[in-house]
């Protein structure tokens, strides 16, 4: 199983100066490599406390000159708030310095603040996110992007030139049944943020793979990635208090950023799920949504946590997972206790399962560009 760590940046009620939190987690993702992760990983967010990661790219930029190993990843890069091209530029420079270390991990989002804050209309997010998606999916497969429905994008060449192939490394995060069928079509894989029931997530496994057949035929279908916030202690009645209490608290950091007791998720298009979400919540009250949400993750001693993971393992068939220990304003030492915690204890026993390895990429046999005078 490959276990990668991911950074979030949250701030919660700016209880820190934003260089704290960032000088924290850069100290905690630099644990990574020698605790013995396979990846770090990190999210893109803007303009709130919510987390403070605008550009993904570059923070996995920086981490890839301080490590030798780890692979690096992201959690997703929001492509509806981008350029494309520089999307794709971006990401075949990072690939380069990091010798061909990069997961990519592409999203549409679903954040009315940041949405807003780029002038963009969150009612074109889905088109737009295919649109873009197929660039830049296309672009480092062929060196060039162009096309694009609304861009009419002029065919530019992508430099420095991809080296290594994307596919069998490309992941989406996916909630709706309709994004299901989306990243099949598009033949990438599938990156699991919990958010809904796990029997519910395992129907939408079975379409997606309904999908991916017919759309990929003969091709493997991948396996998934899957994300999480854990807290593990070794005092089974510490471990369940602070787990809920930071997990519940972590929930409603997402709700305020996300909005979700507002009307507009029933009024944006393709956005149905998260008006269900709204519903849930009518239903069950905020704090009994933030319940729910936490007995979706993994949270308890060693031997606990490892029990949930092999039951999500069951249900999902994933061969990666990626680990948040430092979420919801937890203090730094409780958040690298976490962290060492897993490490100690669960993360020999999850790398020792036979899953399926993380796909290699393949170097791309691109033509000769012609020379130049």
């Amino acid at each position: 199983m490959h276990v990668g760590y991911a950074s979030l940046f949250q701030n919660p009620h700016n209880a820190l100066t934003d260089r704290e939190v960032w000088q924290q987690e850069l100290r905690m993702a630099l644990l990574a490599e020698p605790l013995g992760f396979d990846s770090v990983w990190t999210v893109e967010h803007h303009f709130t406390d919510y987390t403070m990661s605008p550009d993904p790219v570059q923070w996995l930029t920086y981490i890839a000159g301080k490590t030798e190993r780890v692979k690096l990843g992201t959690m997703v890069i929001v492509l509806p708030w981008h350029d494309p091209v520089r999307v794709a530029e971006q990401i075949s420079v990072l690939d380069h310095l990091s010798d061909g270390r990069m997961i990519l991990g592409l999203g549409r989002g679903l954040g009315r603040v940041e949405y807003d804050g780029f002038r963009l209309d969150m009612n074109e997010a889905r088109e737009t996110f295919v649109e873009y998606a197929e660039m830049v999916i296309n672009g480092l497969e062929n060196g060039y992007v162009e096309g694009g429905a609304t861009l009419n994008q002029p065919r530019r060449d992508i430099r420095p030139r991809p080296f290594k192939s994307f596919r069998g490394r490309t992941y989406a995060a996916a909630v709706s049944p309709e994004s299901v069928e989306i990243m099949a079509n598009l033949g990438i894989g599938m990156l699991v943020i919990p958010q809904k029931p796990w029997e519910v997530v395992a129907k939408d496994f079975e379409l997606y793979y309904q999908t991916w057949d017919q759309v990929n035929p003969g091709v493997p279908r991948p396996k998934p990635l899957c994300g999480g916030f854990f807290f593990v202690d070794e005092n089974e009645d510490r471990a369940k208090t602070l787990g809920n209490q930071y997990v519940q608290a972590y929930y409603h950091t997402a709700m305020r950023h996300y909005e979700m007791a507002a009307e507009h998720f029933g009024k944006a298009k393709g956005y149905d799920f998260y008006a269900n979400v709204g519903k849930f919540i009518d239903r069950h009250g905020l704090d009994g949504a933030a319940e729910a949400f936490a007995k979706l993750m993994p949270i308890g001693t060693p031997d606990q946590v490892m029990d949930q993971l092999r039951y999500i393992h069951g249900v999902i068939d994933n061969n990666g997972v990626m680990v948040q220990t430092s979420y919801a304003g937890m203090p730094w030492k409780e958040a690298e206790r976490n962290l060492r915690c897993f490490a100690e204890h669960c993360l020999p026993q999850l790398k020792a399962w036979d899953t399926d390895p993380l796909s290699e990429p393949a170097d791309l046999a691109l033509p000769t560009l012609a020379t130049t005078d």
